[in-house]
């Protein structure tokens, strides 16, 4: 079965933020849980940082790890906006969907099935923390081949047990180390931090990376909802 690929551009992440001057803005517009600018601001910067965002080149280089001594166990911060949903990993479906060929209902053990990655990275919060964390899962690229994306395809969105959601450019869904992730340092993932799955990614801000991801819709065009907080004035893309 052939690849799903994003479209191929000229610039890079780094050249195309540093032209659009969101490598600052971003930050200060971005935020895990609380808004730090108002969300006039936001209105006002969106068009630019979603034009950014489907200019990207698709990211094959890794970003660099950590070794397993530099875990930070008791770092990362739990963060939700409507508590912690109750799930039964017995019953458990992740929905892939939308413009594809073959769309599917897996279970955990589906999943668990698929390669293994286990990855050690820094989680960055711009409330100011982060936390040096080991996240185990399969890549999120491995689940789209399965699915038979349309080559039309140019955007993913999240929706999560608790009504999170968030929406992705394709190149960051398929960078190589974007995870739907099931264990953290080494250890079964626990219900407060996402369990069954989440998303985990060196190359986004922590309130990208949604937990108790129950479905993952694949589209060309980017709705009015394009995630909890970009639609109360957040910056879209996301990315660090």
């Amino acid at each position: 079965m052939e690849e799903f690929t994003a479209p191929r551009h000229l610039l890079t992440r780094r050249r195309l933020l540093q032209l659009s001057g969101m490598s600052s803005m971003g930050l200060l517009l971005s935020s895990c849980g609380t808004n730090l600018l108002s969300e006039q601001v936001g209105s006002l910067t969106e068009p630019l940082n979603l034009k950014v965002g489907e200019l990207l080149l698709k990211a094959q280089t890794p970003v660099p790890e950590f070794p397993i001594s530099a875990i930070e166990p008791n770092a990362l911060l739990i963060n939700s906006f409507n508590g912690t949903p109750q799930i039964d990993p017995a019953t458990f479906r992740l929905i892939i969907d939308g413009e594809v060929n073959q769309p599917m209902q897996l279970s955990i053990a589906d999943i668990q099935k698929l390669p293994l990655t286990s990855m050690v990275i820094r989680h960055v919060c711009v409330e100011g923390w982060a936390a040096i964390v080991q996240w185990g899962g399969v890549r999120l690229s491995d689940l789209l081949n399965l699915v038979q994306p349309k080559s039309q395809v140019r955007y993913a969105y999240f929706q999560s047990a608790d009504d999170y959601y968030e929406s992705w450019d394709i190149a960051s869904v398929l960078h190589p180390q974007t995870l739907m992730a099931y264990q953290k340092n080494g250890q079964p993932l626990s219900a407060e931090n996402g369990a069954p799955l989440r998303l985990a990614a060196p190359i986004k801000l922590g309130y990208k990376q949604s937990k108790w991801v129950t479905r993952i819709t694949l589209t060309s065009t980017l709705s009015s909802k394009k995630g909890y907080w970009i639609d109360e004035g957040y910056e879209w893309f996301g990315g660090i």
